[in-house]
């Protein structure tokens, strides 16, 4: 069975933005609307939804909110949903949402990242359909870095559309904007050289599989549920095995260890021909860093495990789309990802 695509976007189609897990406080409403104005200056109307507080980690009672996706997402006149951003308990909603009607409905796309995956990564296993991870509606109006692409290029692109990513090679490391003070920011603060890192060992890598992953600290709540079964969806999407990308958001290392021992016994990565690991700011501790939590816990896979790439929450975003065709590249000259609508 073929992953579900939707239909690209073109001018004079809806967007729909809604908060699915934490709205926008008053004092960066103004954010939300440059990056509202920069989506409807690509010739998009911008349909806000009614789950938008900001007052609270949520933005609206878990009923409203699952209703308020659903009727984007089933809605044939709104052809993207695309949130402020993520948040912390998006997990309410999965058991709220309307799967019957996500599953026969055209489908969508969902773009985000963060507490997104918690949703962006279900609705691609359970119905088959194709959303972008990497990006979130207040990132929208930075430019793009070269190498890398929007998430509304994507969305706009054909079937069977390829495209190749390569990394900037430069990162944030420290600080970050205060969209209070500087809501219309455009340019990225890439202070910190950085490139991609296997850790498994040495030598080349060129894996090619179906791309899907999330946030590390969002998926390990679900796994043993029926939200997250990687198995089942590459024996009916990806007979030729995955491309599985993780990555950690801000919990410490021994956090992340257990995290992803859990997810591995749980058998998320069984049918991973590659583990991609996005570059994080997430701390180590005394005794554990980041990249060695990754190797303790996901070493006995006996697959590449690329760290640092673009997949995260450290700027710049390389948007992953869950459901393409994804072949990594990586040699000590050279790193690419290049994904295919198919």
């Amino acid at each position: 069975m073929s992953v579900r695509y939707p239909r690209p976007l073109r001018p004079g189609d809806r967007i729909g933005v809604t908060s699915p897990s934490s709205g926008v406080p008053e004092e960066l409403r103004e954010r939300l609307a440059v990056a509202v104005r920069d989506v409807e200056a690509r010739g998009y109307e911008v349909v806000t939804g009614r789950c938008m507080d900001g007052g609270g980690h949520i933005s609206a009672p878990a009923a409203d909110r699952a209703a308020e996706l659903t009727e984007m997402l089933t809605d044939p006149g709104i052809r993207a949903v695309v949130p402020p951003w993520g948040g912390e308990t998006a997990i309410d909603l999965l058991p709220l949402l309307d799967w019957d009607r996500l599953c026969t409905a055209e489908p969508t796309w969902v773009v985000g990242y963060s507490d997104m995956s918690t949703v962006m990564t279900p609705l691609t296993l359970l119905t088959g359909a194709a959303t972008v991870h990497g990006n979130n509606l207040m990132d929208t109006p930075y430019r793009v870095p070269q190498g890398l692409v929007s998430w509304l290029d994507i969305v706009a692109a054909p079937p069977g559309h390829r495209f190749t990513q390569l990394p900037p090679e430069r990162h944030r490391a420290t600080g970050y904007d205060d969209y209070a003070e500087h809501p219309d920011v455009r340019t990225f603060t890439l202070d910190t050289p950085g490139r991609w890192t296997r850790l498994d060992g040495d030598g080349d890598v060129d894996v090619e599989g179906r791309l899907i992953g999330g946030c590390t600290e969002m998926l390990s709540n679900l796994t043993g549920t029926p939200y997250l079964d990687t198995s089942s969806f590459a024996r009916t999407h990806a007979p030729e095995g995955l491309l599985v990308y993780v990555e950690a958001g801000g919990h410490d290392a021994l956090t992340i260890c257990r995290n992803l021992h859990g997810m591995r016994l749980a058998g998320f990565f069984d049918t991973a021909n590659a583990v991609l690991v996005g570059r994080t700011s997430a701390p180590d501790t005394s005794s554990l860093t980041q990249h060695q939590a990754v190797l303790d816990a996901l070493g006995p896979l006996n697959v590449p495990i690329v760290a640092d790439v673009e997949c995260g929450h450290v700027p710049p975003y390389l948007p992953l789309v869950n459901g393409a065709r994804g072949r990594v590249v990586h040699t000590s000259t050279r790193s690419e990802l290049t994904q295919t609508l198919d």
